[in-house]
Protein backbone atom coordinates (compact mmCIF):
# COMPACT_ATOMS: atom_id res chain seq x y z
CA UNK A 1 0.00 0.00 0.00
CA UNK A 2 1.26 3.58 -0.53
CA UNK A 3 2.31 5.38 2.03
CA UNK A 4 -0.11 8.26 1.50
CA UNK A 5 -3.01 6.26 1.96
CA UNK A 6 -1.98 6.48 5.99
CA UNK A 7 -3.32 10.10 5.88
CA UNK A 8 -7.23 9.86 6.03
CA UNK A 9 -9.35 12.98 7.15
CA UNK A 10 -10.88 10.82 9.73
CA UNK A 11 -9.27 12.30 13.04
CA UNK A 12 -12.15 11.29 15.30
CA UNK A 13 -11.70 7.89 14.36
CA UNK A 14 -7.97 7.71 15.28
CA UNK A 15 -8.38 9.81 18.56
CA UNK A 16 -10.03 6.88 19.81
CA UNK A 17 -6.91 5.32 20.58
CA UNK A 18 -5.20 7.60 22.52
CA UNK A 19 -7.42 5.74 25.64
CA UNK A 20 -7.29 2.18 23.78
CA UNK A 21 -6.95 0.25 26.81
CA UNK A 22 -5.29 1.45 30.54
CA UNK A 23 -2.14 0.06 31.59
CA UNK A 24 -1.60 -3.22 33.15
CA UNK A 25 -3.46 -3.42 37.06
CA UNK A 26 0.15 -4.85 37.88
CA UNK A 27 1.56 -1.76 36.85
CA UNK A 28 3.51 0.45 39.44
CA UNK A 29 4.40 3.86 38.21
CA UNK A 30 6.84 6.68 39.41
CA UNK A 31 5.66 9.85 39.61
CA UNK A 32 7.32 11.41 36.32
CA UNK A 33 5.59 8.32 34.56
CA UNK A 34 2.73 8.89 36.23
CA UNK A 35 2.49 12.31 35.37
CA UNK A 36 3.40 11.67 31.73
CA UNK A 37 0.22 9.40 31.90
CA UNK A 38 -1.89 12.14 33.16
CA UNK A 39 -0.62 14.16 30.43
CA UNK A 40 -1.68 11.86 27.68
CA UNK A 41 -4.92 10.93 28.99
CA UNK A 42 -5.79 14.10 28.88
CA UNK A 43 -5.13 14.73 25.68
CA UNK A 44 -1.23 16.62 26.21
CA UNK A 45 0.48 14.08 23.85
CA UNK A 46 3.44 16.42 22.78
CA UNK A 47 3.95 17.61 26.58
CA UNK A 48 4.26 14.45 27.99
CA UNK A 49 6.65 13.52 25.09
CA UNK A 50 8.83 16.49 25.59
CA UNK A 51 8.70 15.13 29.46
CA UNK A 52 10.11 11.87 29.07
CA UNK A 53 12.17 11.74 25.97
CA UNK A 54 15.18 13.24 27.81
CA UNK A 55 14.71 10.43 29.88
CA UNK A 56 14.60 7.74 27.44
CA UNK A 57 18.47 6.33 26.83
CA UNK A 58 18.42 5.83 30.77
CA UNK A 59 15.31 4.42 31.27
CA UNK A 60 14.56 2.46 28.11
CA UNK A 61 14.27 -1.62 28.67
CA UNK A 62 11.25 -0.53 31.40
CA UNK A 63 8.53 -1.86 30.04
CA UNK A 64 6.15 1.06 32.53
CA UNK A 65 8.34 3.77 31.03
CA UNK A 66 8.54 2.65 27.50
CA UNK A 67 4.88 2.05 27.47
CA UNK A 68 3.82 5.56 28.56
CA UNK A 69 6.97 6.68 26.23
CA UNK A 70 5.02 4.95 23.44
CA UNK A 71 1.75 6.38 24.09
CA UNK A 72 2.97 9.55 24.26
CA UNK A 73 5.23 9.69 20.95
CA UNK A 74 1.81 8.41 19.67
CA UNK A 75 -0.39 11.53 20.42
CA UNK A 76 2.54 13.55 19.45
CA UNK A 77 3.49 12.23 16.06
CA UNK A 78 6.05 10.64 16.63
CA UNK A 79 5.18 6.90 15.12
CA UNK A 80 8.93 6.25 14.85
CA UNK A 81 10.23 6.54 17.82
CA UNK A 82 6.98 5.01 19.39
CA UNK A 83 7.09 1.88 17.49
CA UNK A 84 10.98 1.41 18.98
CA UNK A 85 9.46 1.86 22.43
CA UNK A 86 7.12 -0.18 22.29
CA UNK A 87 8.90 -2.91 20.76
CA UNK A 88 10.79 -2.66 23.48
CA UNK A 89 7.62 -3.20 25.99
CA UNK A 90 6.35 -6.75 23.68
CA UNK A 91 9.65 -8.43 23.73
CA UNK A 92 9.24 -8.51 27.81
CA UNK A 93 5.71 -8.07 27.83
CA UNK A 94 4.23 -9.66 25.06
CA UNK A 95 0.75 -9.78 26.70
CA UNK A 96 0.60 -6.02 27.17
CA UNK A 97 -3.10 -5.07 25.39
CA UNK A 98 -2.20 -1.70 25.82
CA UNK A 99 1.19 -1.86 24.14
CA UNK A 100 -0.04 -3.81 21.11
CA UNK A 101 -3.06 -1.58 20.56
CA UNK A 102 -0.56 1.58 20.74
CA UNK A 103 1.75 -0.49 18.08
CA UNK A 104 -0.95 -0.97 16.15
CA UNK A 105 -1.87 2.60 16.19
CA UNK A 106 1.47 3.67 15.45
CA UNK A 107 1.72 1.23 12.34
CA UNK A 108 -1.37 2.40 10.49
CA UNK A 109 0.37 6.26 11.02
CA UNK A 110 3.20 5.15 9.03
CA UNK A 111 1.38 3.51 6.50
CA UNK A 112 1.49 -0.33 7.47
CA UNK A 113 -2.20 -1.24 7.81
CA UNK A 114 -1.77 -5.05 7.49
CA UNK A 115 0.76 -4.89 10.57
CA UNK A 116 -1.70 -2.31 12.27
CA UNK A 117 -4.48 -4.90 11.73
CA UNK A 118 -2.30 -7.88 13.07
CA UNK A 119 -1.72 -5.98 16.15
CA UNK A 120 -4.91 -4.83 16.82
CA UNK A 121 -6.63 -7.90 16.40
CA UNK A 122 -3.82 -9.48 18.64
CA UNK A 123 -5.05 -6.70 21.30
CA UNK A 124 -8.47 -7.16 21.43
CA UNK A 125 -7.98 -11.34 21.35
CA UNK A 126 -6.07 -11.24 24.60
CA UNK A 127 -9.28 -10.17 26.82
CA UNK A 128 -9.48 -6.50 26.45
CA UNK A 129 -12.85 -5.00 28.05
CA UNK A 130 -15.67 -4.38 25.85
CA UNK A 131 -15.32 -0.64 25.93
CA UNK A 132 -11.74 -1.18 25.03
CA UNK A 133 -12.92 -3.92 22.19
CA UNK A 134 -14.85 -1.23 21.02
CA UNK A 135 -12.93 1.20 20.40
CA UNK A 136 -10.63 -0.96 18.50
CA UNK A 137 -13.28 -1.58 16.39
CA UNK A 138 -13.48 1.84 15.26
CA UNK A 139 -9.49 2.06 14.26
CA UNK A 140 -10.31 -1.30 12.51
CA UNK A 141 -13.00 0.29 10.61
CA UNK A 142 -10.84 3.27 9.80
CA UNK A 143 -8.35 1.26 8.62
CA UNK A 144 -10.39 -0.73 6.29
CA UNK A 145 -11.67 2.69 4.64
CA UNK A 146 -8.30 3.48 4.08
CA UNK A 147 -7.63 0.40 2.33
CA UNK A 148 -11.14 0.72 0.41
CA UNK A 149 -9.58 4.19 -0.80
CA UNK A 150 -6.66 2.02 -2.59
CA UNK A 151 -9.17 0.53 -4.98
CA UNK A 152 -12.12 0.97 -7.08
CA UNK A 153 -15.53 1.03 -5.00
CA UNK A 154 -19.16 2.17 -5.31
CA UNK A 155 -20.96 3.06 -2.10
CA UNK A 156 -24.89 4.42 -1.86
CA UNK A 157 -26.67 5.46 0.73
CA UNK A 158 -30.11 6.40 1.88
CA UNK A 159 -31.81 8.84 4.54
CA UNK A 160 -35.34 9.65 6.07
CA UNK A 161 -35.86 12.96 7.64
CA UNK A 162 -39.01 13.88 9.74
CA UNK A 163 -38.80 17.65 11.08
CA UNK A 164 -40.87 20.95 11.70
CA UNK A 165 -39.67 24.37 9.95
CA UNK A 166 -40.64 27.54 11.39
CA UNK A 167 -40.42 29.51 8.62
CA UNK A 168 -40.64 27.42 5.59
CA UNK A 169 -41.31 30.54 3.24
CA UNK A 170 -38.53 32.33 4.17
CA UNK A 171 -40.26 35.25 4.74
CA UNK A 172 -40.64 38.19 7.24
CA UNK A 173 -42.81 38.02 10.05
CA UNK A 174 -45.28 40.79 9.36
CA UNK A 175 -47.41 40.91 6.40
CA UNK A 176 -47.14 44.49 5.85
CA UNK A 177 -43.99 46.49 4.18
CA UNK A 178 -43.41 50.22 4.03
CA UNK A 179 -41.64 51.06 1.21
CA UNK A 180 -41.36 54.73 0.98
CA UNK A 181 -40.52 55.00 -2.85
CA UNK A 182 -44.14 53.73 -3.42
CA UNK A 183 -45.44 55.99 -0.74
CA UNK A 184 -47.00 53.56 1.39
CA UNK A 185 -47.27 50.27 3.08
CA UNK A 186 -48.33 47.46 0.88
CA UNK A 187 -49.15 43.75 2.15
CA UNK A 188 -47.62 40.69 1.26
CA UNK A 189 -49.41 37.90 -0.18
CA UNK A 190 -49.61 35.54 2.71
CA UNK A 191 -47.16 32.71 0.64
CA UNK A 192 -44.76 34.96 1.27
CA UNK A 193 -44.98 35.05 4.95
CA UNK A 194 -43.49 33.73 7.49
CA UNK A 195 -45.07 30.63 8.31
CA UNK A 196 -44.58 26.94 10.13
CA UNK A 197 -44.48 23.26 8.53
CA UNK A 198 -43.62 20.05 9.14
CA UNK A 199 -41.70 18.02 6.50
CA UNK A 200 -40.96 14.44 5.58
CA UNK A 201 -37.57 14.01 3.61
CA UNK A 202 -36.23 11.22 1.48
CA UNK A 203 -32.30 11.25 0.40
CA UNK A 204 -30.33 8.69 -1.82
CA UNK A 205 -26.80 9.05 -2.83
CA UNK A 206 -24.16 6.95 -4.76
CA UNK A 207 -21.04 7.61 -4.90
CA UNK A 208 -17.65 5.88 -7.00
CA UNK A 209 -14.12 5.60 -7.70
CA UNK A 210 -11.93 4.21 -10.18
CA UNK A 211 -8.36 3.85 -9.46
CA UNK A 212 -6.13 3.84 -12.19
CA UNK A 213 -2.93 4.02 -10.07
CA UNK A 214 -2.16 4.38 -6.78
CA UNK A 215 -2.14 8.40 -6.62
CA UNK A 216 -4.53 8.76 -9.73
CA UNK A 217 -8.66 7.94 -9.58
CA UNK A 218 -11.76 9.17 -11.40
CA UNK A 219 -14.38 9.82 -8.85
CA UNK A 220 -17.98 10.65 -9.30
CA UNK A 221 -21.68 10.82 -7.66
CA UNK A 222 -25.29 11.29 -7.75
CA UNK A 223 -27.58 12.44 -5.58
CA UNK A 224 -31.50 12.75 -5.08
CA UNK A 225 -33.48 14.47 -2.58
CA UNK A 226 -37.13 14.92 -2.16
CA UNK A 227 -38.74 17.42 0.84
CA UNK A 228 -42.86 17.30 1.39
CA UNK A 229 -44.82 19.13 3.50
CA UNK A 230 -47.94 17.84 4.01
CA UNK A 231 -49.54 21.27 5.55
CA UNK A 232 -47.93 23.52 2.79
CA UNK A 233 -47.74 21.39 -0.57
CA UNK A 234 -46.64 24.44 -2.31
CA UNK A 235 -43.11 24.24 -1.02
CA UNK A 236 -42.37 20.83 -1.91
CA UNK A 237 -39.40 20.24 -3.20
CA UNK A 238 -36.56 18.20 -5.04
CA UNK A 239 -33.46 18.69 -5.78
CA UNK A 240 -31.25 16.26 -8.33
CA UNK A 241 -27.15 16.39 -8.49
CA UNK A 242 -24.35 15.00 -9.92
CA UNK A 243 -20.54 15.57 -10.30
CA UNK A 244 -17.98 13.67 -11.77
CA UNK A 245 -13.72 14.80 -12.02
CA UNK A 246 -10.71 13.13 -11.17
CA UNK A 247 -8.65 12.91 -7.69
CA UNK A 248 -5.13 12.81 -7.10
CA UNK A 249 -2.98 12.13 -3.90
CA UNK A 250 0.68 12.45 -3.40
CA UNK A 251 2.19 11.85 0.66
CA UNK A 252 -0.17 13.95 2.54
CA UNK A 253 -1.59 16.07 0.30
CA UNK A 254 -4.89 15.31 -2.01
CA UNK A 255 -6.17 17.33 -5.10
CA UNK A 256 -9.56 17.08 -6.37
CA UNK A 257 -11.23 18.93 -9.60
CA UNK A 258 -14.68 17.89 -9.99
CA UNK A 259 -17.41 18.95 -12.53
CA UNK A 260 -20.91 19.76 -11.02
CA UNK A 261 -24.44 19.98 -12.06
CA UNK A 262 -27.74 20.54 -10.00
CA UNK A 263 -30.86 21.12 -10.50
CA UNK A 264 -33.96 22.53 -8.13
CA UNK A 265 -37.86 21.93 -8.04
CA UNK A 266 -40.59 23.89 -6.12
CA UNK A 267 -43.89 21.95 -6.85
CA UNK A 268 -42.81 20.57 -10.02
CA UNK A 269 -41.31 23.09 -11.80
CA UNK A 270 -37.19 24.13 -12.35
CA UNK A 271 -36.65 27.19 -10.72
CA UNK A 272 -32.42 27.07 -10.74
CA UNK A 273 -30.40 25.50 -12.02
CA UNK A 274 -26.54 25.18 -11.76
CA UNK A 275 -23.09 24.17 -13.16
CA UNK A 276 -19.73 24.32 -11.97
CA UNK A 277 -16.08 23.69 -10.90
CA UNK A 278 -15.04 22.58 -7.58
CA UNK A 279 -11.36 22.44 -7.04
CA UNK A 280 -9.73 21.51 -3.37
CA UNK A 281 -6.97 20.71 -1.81
CA UNK A 282 -6.38 18.77 1.02
CA UNK A 283 -3.14 18.39 3.29
CA UNK A 284 -3.51 15.77 6.06
CA UNK A 285 -0.27 17.38 8.17
CA UNK A 286 -0.46 14.55 10.77
CA UNK A 287 -2.85 12.27 12.35
CA UNK A 288 -4.47 15.08 14.65
CA UNK A 289 -4.69 17.91 12.04
CA UNK A 290 -5.80 19.09 8.40
CA UNK A 291 -5.49 21.39 6.18
CA UNK A 292 -7.30 22.43 3.00
CA UNK A 293 -8.23 25.08 0.41
CA UNK A 294 -11.22 25.26 -2.28
CA UNK A 295 -11.88 27.04 -5.26
CA UNK A 296 -16.25 26.85 -6.70
CA UNK A 297 -17.35 28.59 -9.76
CA UNK A 298 -20.72 28.42 -10.84
CA UNK A 299 -23.38 29.48 -13.03
CA UNK A 300 -26.95 29.35 -11.48
CA UNK A 301 -29.59 29.80 -13.99
CA UNK A 302 -33.21 31.01 -12.89
CA UNK A 303 -35.87 29.81 -16.10
CA UNK A 304 -38.02 32.47 -17.06
CA UNK A 305 -35.98 34.69 -14.95
CA UNK A 306 -32.66 35.63 -16.83
CA UNK A 307 -31.67 38.95 -14.81
CA UNK A 308 -31.71 36.83 -11.56
CA UNK A 309 -28.51 34.62 -13.43
CA UNK A 310 -25.23 34.92 -11.61
CA UNK A 311 -22.05 33.65 -11.97
CA UNK A 312 -20.73 32.72 -8.23
CA UNK A 313 -16.66 32.53 -7.17
CA UNK A 314 -15.94 31.47 -3.90
CA UNK A 315 -12.78 30.87 -2.48
CA UNK A 316 -12.04 29.02 1.04
CA UNK A 317 -9.59 27.71 3.31
CA UNK A 318 -10.17 25.52 6.07
CA UNK A 319 -8.44 23.76 9.63
CA UNK A 320 -9.15 21.05 11.61
CA UNK A 321 -7.35 19.97 14.87
CA UNK A 322 -8.45 17.11 17.44
CA UNK A 323 -7.78 18.87 20.64
CA UNK A 324 -8.12 16.05 22.94
CA UNK A 325 -8.63 12.44 22.62
CA UNK A 326 -12.53 12.91 22.28
CA UNK A 327 -12.72 16.47 21.05
CA UNK A 328 -11.99 17.79 17.27
CA UNK A 329 -12.82 21.45 16.26
CA UNK A 330 -12.75 22.57 12.99
CA UNK A 331 -12.78 26.66 11.40
CA UNK A 332 -12.79 28.12 8.14
CA UNK A 333 -12.89 31.56 6.27
CA UNK A 334 -14.52 32.13 2.86
CA UNK A 335 -15.12 35.15 0.07
CA UNK A 336 -16.16 36.02 -3.38
CA UNK A 337 -18.91 36.95 -5.22
CA UNK A 338 -21.78 36.68 -7.13
CA UNK A 339 -21.71 38.52 -10.52
CA UNK A 340 -25.38 39.53 -12.33
CA UNK A 341 -25.15 37.67 -16.00
CA UNK A 342 -26.80 40.61 -17.35
CA UNK A 343 -26.28 43.84 -17.52
CA UNK A 344 -27.95 46.62 -15.62
CA UNK A 345 -29.53 44.86 -13.09
CA UNK A 346 -26.00 45.11 -10.60
CA UNK A 347 -28.52 44.53 -7.59
CA UNK A 348 -28.81 40.52 -8.56
CA UNK A 349 -25.41 40.27 -7.60
CA UNK A 350 -22.79 40.40 -4.39
CA UNK A 351 -19.79 40.33 -2.62
CA UNK A 352 -19.26 38.10 0.33
CA UNK A 353 -17.41 36.67 3.05
CA UNK A 354 -17.98 34.29 5.81
CA UNK A 355 -17.07 32.24 8.55
CA UNK A 356 -17.55 28.54 10.16
CA UNK A 357 -16.30 27.12 13.08
CA UNK A 358 -17.62 24.39 15.24
CA UNK A 359 -16.57 21.08 16.58
CA UNK A 360 -17.11 17.12 17.43
CA UNK A 361 -17.19 15.39 20.43
CA UNK A 362 -16.92 11.48 21.14
CA UNK A 363 -19.03 10.53 24.47
CA UNK A 364 -18.80 6.89 23.82
CA UNK A 365 -18.41 4.46 20.68
CA UNK A 366 -21.79 5.75 19.70
CA UNK A 367 -22.76 8.65 20.48
CA UNK A 368 -21.11 12.11 19.17
CA UNK A 369 -22.29 15.40 19.83
CA UNK A 370 -21.35 18.20 17.23
CA UNK A 371 -22.02 21.82 17.39
CA UNK A 372 -21.67 24.27 14.22
CA UNK A 373 -21.70 27.94 13.96
CA UNK A 374 -21.80 30.31 10.42
CA UNK A 375 -21.90 33.71 9.88
CA UNK A 376 -21.82 35.83 6.18
CA UNK A 377 -21.72 39.81 4.90
CA UNK A 378 -23.36 39.82 2.16
CA UNK A 379 -23.14 43.47 0.09
CA UNK A 380 -24.94 44.23 -3.01
CA UNK A 381 -23.96 45.23 -6.05
CA UNK A 382 -26.40 48.21 -7.01
CA UNK A 383 -29.47 50.03 -5.16
CA UNK A 384 -32.77 47.93 -4.69
CA UNK A 385 -35.27 48.92 -7.65
CA UNK A 386 -38.40 49.38 -4.82
CA UNK A 387 -36.48 50.32 -1.67
CA UNK A 388 -33.90 52.44 -3.01
CA UNK A 389 -31.16 51.25 -1.08
CA UNK A 390 -28.20 48.59 -1.63
CA UNK A 391 -28.90 45.67 0.14
CA UNK A 392 -26.87 44.36 3.09
CA UNK A 393 -27.05 40.92 4.38
CA UNK A 394 -25.88 39.78 7.76
CA UNK A 395 -26.27 35.57 8.46
CA UNK A 396 -25.81 33.97 11.64
CA UNK A 397 -26.84 30.49 12.50
CA UNK A 398 -26.13 27.91 14.73
CA UNK A 399 -26.78 24.03 15.00
CA UNK A 400 -26.64 21.62 17.28
CA UNK A 401 -27.22 17.79 17.11
CA UNK A 402 -25.70 14.49 18.33
CA UNK A 403 -24.68 11.30 15.67
CA UNK A 404 -25.86 7.76 17.18
CA UNK A 405 -24.44 4.81 16.01
CA UNK A 406 -25.59 1.82 17.97
CA UNK A 407 -26.26 -0.44 14.80
CA UNK A 408 -23.49 -1.59 11.55
CA UNK A 409 -23.89 0.85 8.48
CA UNK A 410 -27.05 2.69 10.20
CA UNK A 411 -26.68 6.54 11.76
CA UNK A 412 -29.48 8.44 13.66
CA UNK A 413 -28.92 12.23 13.71
CA UNK A 414 -31.36 14.72 16.11
CA UNK A 415 -30.31 18.53 15.30
CA UNK A 416 -31.65 21.67 15.68
CA UNK A 417 -30.67 24.75 13.61
CA UNK A 418 -31.17 28.42 13.92
CA UNK A 419 -30.93 31.11 11.39
CA UNK A 420 -31.14 34.84 11.56
CA UNK A 421 -30.61 37.00 8.24
CA UNK A 422 -30.36 41.18 9.33
CA UNK A 423 -31.42 43.00 6.06
CA UNK A 424 -31.42 46.60 5.65
CA UNK A 425 -34.59 45.04 2.97
CA UNK A 426 -37.39 44.49 5.19
CA UNK A 427 -38.68 41.18 2.76
CA UNK A 428 -35.05 39.41 3.50
CA UNK A 429 -35.19 40.06 7.16
CA UNK A 430 -36.13 37.08 8.68
CA UNK A 431 -35.40 33.91 11.13
CA UNK A 432 -35.81 30.37 11.08
CA UNK A 433 -35.67 27.31 13.19
CA UNK A 434 -35.53 23.88 11.82
CA UNK A 435 -35.44 20.41 14.21
CA UNK A 436 -35.24 16.94 12.95
CA UNK A 437 -34.39 13.58 13.11
CA UNK A 438 -32.66 11.88 10.51
CA UNK A 439 -32.02 8.36 10.03
CA UNK A 440 -29.41 7.04 7.36
CA UNK A 441 -28.06 3.94 5.92
CA UNK A 442 -25.00 3.52 4.16
CA UNK A 443 -24.26 0.33 1.98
Amino acid sequence: MAKHSCYTPLLGALAVCAALSPLPASAVLDNLVREALTLADAGKGRQAYDMLEPHEAARAGDPEFDTVFGIAANLAGEHPRAILALERVLLVQPRNARARAEMGRAMFAVGDAKSARTFLDQAKSEGAPPEVSSNIDQLLRAIERVEAEGQSSVRGHVEVMLGTDSNVATGPASNTVAVPLLGGNFVLNPANVKQSATYLGLTAGVNGRYVIDSRLSVIGGANLGWRNHPSKTNFDNTQLGFSGGLSYRANKDEYTAVLTHDDYWVSGSVVREQNGLVAEWSNRSSETSQFGAYLQYSKLHYPGQKPRDVNRTVLGGSYAQQLTADLVGYAGLYGGEERAASSGVPENGHKLYGLRVGGQITVNPQWTGFVGMTYEHRRYGGPHPTFGVVRSDDQSSLSLGANWSGFKDWRVTPQISYTRIKSNIVLNDYDRTLVSVTARRDF
